[in-house]
């Protein structure tokens, strides 16, 4: 009876603290829109070595990929479209190259990707926004990638992030089977 209650009881502080974390996040969240910050600045990405020139008519922009946009070597970000990121699995930190023709057409091309590692963890779903829970780090991942892959709240999925730095997006790899989940 004893093991009941302190069950019961640890399983309470958890509830007690998912819910602490949620609304601190929520927090967060809401300072650093009121102060038009993001959380990406958290995660260092290296720009060194990337440049900005014209080629003909075409202006080329080298970046580094935050996990929805191109941070340009001028500070500017720029929109990566969810599908091109979503089919080749870019990877937070991964160096673009952004050609503006002078209509105004702009062509990503990923000119080297960051090393990877792959992890496997459970797709969620908070406050609208896809989310992968692995190795008891959370991940935002983009929809388009679970779209694309058909993925459904609690179901497994391999991702890939930045091996050895941190970071707040994965790309999703592959939708692990039910059937294979034991």
């Amino acid at each position: 009876m004893e093991n009941k209650k302190t069950i019961i009881a640890i399983r309470d502080f958890i509830i007690t603290a998912e819910k602490s974390i949620k609304n601190a996040k929520k927090l967060l969240k809401d300072v650093l829109e009121e102060n038009n910050l993001s959380l990406d600045s958290s995660v260092s990405l290296d720009m060194q070595g990337l440049s900005s020139y014209s080629s003909g008519e075409s202006k080329i922009i080298e970046g580094v990929f935050s996990g929805e946009d191109m941070i340009g070597v001028d500070n500017n970000k720029y929109p990566v479209p969810a599908n091109y990121a979503s089919k080749s699995k870019l990877v937070q930190g991964d160096r673009l190259k952004l050609t503006i023709a002078e209509n105004g057409k702009m062509l990503y091309k990923q000119i080297l990707p960051i090393e990877r590692e792959t992890k496997v963890g459970l797709l969620t779903k908070e406050a609208g926004r896809y989310q992968v829970i692995a190795e008891g780090n959370t991940y935002d991942v983009l929809t388009a990638a679970v779209t694309h892959f058909k993925g459904d709240v609690g179901d497994n999925v391999t991702i890939i992030i930045p091996q050895g730095k941190e970071a707040t997006f994965a790309a999703i790899e592959a939708i692990i089977p039910k059937e294979e989940v034991k």
